[in-house]
C-alpha cells in the first residue's frame, strides 16, 4: 500500500517557496563573493572562514534547542563532512577559472548524478527518464563549454576547470544521497554541523604554507561567504520542511538564473545562444530526473 502523502497548505507552499528562493539568492551571492576575490585568497582559507562562521552559528542553535551535536551514525556523518568539503573545494576552484554562469550551470547537473548514485547506493529504481536526463544534461554541459571552438579559435574555457566543476557536482550529489540516508536518524542541524566540523581540520593543512592576510574589502567578501552560506542553509532547511523534496530541489535551480544575472551585472559576462540553450538542457535534465525520483509506483 502506498504511503499517505501530506499535502502542504497554500500558506505553507507560499512560505516554502519564499524560503527556497531566499536560499538560492543567498547561495548565489556567496558565489559572487568568491568570484569577486578572484583567487586572491586561497580556496582552503575561504573554506576555513566559512567553516568557522557556520560552526559557531550551528553550535549555538544546537545548544539552544538542547540537541547533542554528535549524532548517532557518526561514520556516515564524518563521510558527509569529507564529501561536502571536497565538493566545496571543487566548486570554489571552478569559480576562479570559469565564468560564473558556466560554473553554476555545470554545478546544477548534480540532481541527475544524485539519481544515478541513489540507484547504486540506495537501490532506488532507475527509470528511463533518468537515463534521458543524463543524456540531456551532458548535451547541456557541452553546449556551455563548446562555443569558443565553433569558429575554430582556441578554446578559452579550460577543460581542466570544467572537469573540476563536474567532479564537484558529482561530490555534491553524493553528499545529498548521504544526507538523505542520515535524515532517517539525525536532526538537520546535526548534519549541517558535521560539514564545518570536518571542513575546518581538512582545510588547515592547505593553508600552512600559503596563507594570505586579507586586505581592505577582502575581509567583507570573506565575511559575506560565511554569512550568505549560513543564510542559504537556514532557508533551505526551512523550505524543505514545508515542501516535498522533489519540488524543493527543482526550485533550487533558480540559482542558475541568479548566477547568470550576477555574471552579467558584476563581471560583464556575455550571454549567447549556446549558454542559454545549455542552461535549458540542464534545467530539463534536472526536472526529468526529479520527476522520475518522485514517482511512487
Amino acid at each position: 500500500m502506498s504511503p499517505k502523502l501530506t499535502v502542504p497548505s497554500h500558506k505553507d507552499e507560499i512560505n516554502g517557496l519564499k524560503s527556497l528562493i531566499a536560499s538560492t539568492l543567498a547561495f548565489s551571492l556567496m558565489t559572487v563573493c568568491v568570484k569577486k576575490l578572484d583567487g586572491s585568497i586561497p580556496i582552503a582559507e575561504l573554506i576555513i572562514a566559512r567553516a568557522v562562521i557556520s560552526l559557531i552559528i550551528t553550535w549555538v542553535n544546537l545548544k539552544r534547542i538542547g540537541i547533542s551535536p554528535w549524532g548517532n551514525n557518526k561514520k556516515l556523518l564524518i563521510l558527509r563532512g569529507f564529501v561536502g568539503t571536497g565538493a566545496l573545494f571543487c566548486f570554489f576552484s571552478s569559480l576562479n577559472f570559469l565564468p560564473l554562469s558556466t560554473a553554476t550551470v555545470i554545478q546544477y547537473t548534480y540532481p541527475t548524478f544524485t539519481a544515478l548514485i541513489a540507484f547504486v547506493i540506495l537501490r532506488e529504481k532507475l527509470k528511463k527518464r533518468v537515463i534521458l536526463s543524463v543524456i540531456l544534461g551532458w548535451i547541456g554541459v557541452n553546449l556551455v563549454i563548446k562555443p569558443t571552438n565553433i569558429s575554430g579559435s582556441e578554446l578559452h574555457i579550460p577543460i581542466k576547470a570544467v572537469s573540476i566543476a563536474l567532479i564537484g557536482a558529482i561530490l555534491t550529489a553524493l553528499a545529498y544521497v548521504i544526507v538523505r540516508k542520515l535524515s532517517e536518524t539525525e536532526h538537520p542541524l546535526v548534519i549541517i554541523h558535521y560539514f564545518p566540523l570536518l571542513a575546518l581540520p581538512t582545510s588547515i593543512p592547505f593553508c600552512i604554507n600559503n596563507a594570505v592576510i586579507p586586505r581592505g574589502g577582502e575581509w567583507i567578501l570573506i565575511l559575506g561567504v560565511g554569512i550568505f552560506t549560513q543564510l542559504g542553509q537556514l532557508y533551505i532547511t526551512k523550505g524543505l520542511s514545508l515542501l516535498p523534496a522533489a519540488r524543493a530541489t527543482s526550485i533550487n535551480y533558480t540559482q542558475v538564473l541568479f548566477g547568470t544575472i550576477w555574471g552579467v551585472l558584476f563581471f560583464s559576462e556575455k550571454l549567447n545562444i549556446f549558454i542559454f540553450s545549455g542552461a535549458i538542457c540542464v534545467l530539463g535534465a534536472t526536472l526529468i530526473s526529479l520527476s522520475a525520483r518522485s514517482d511512487l509506483n
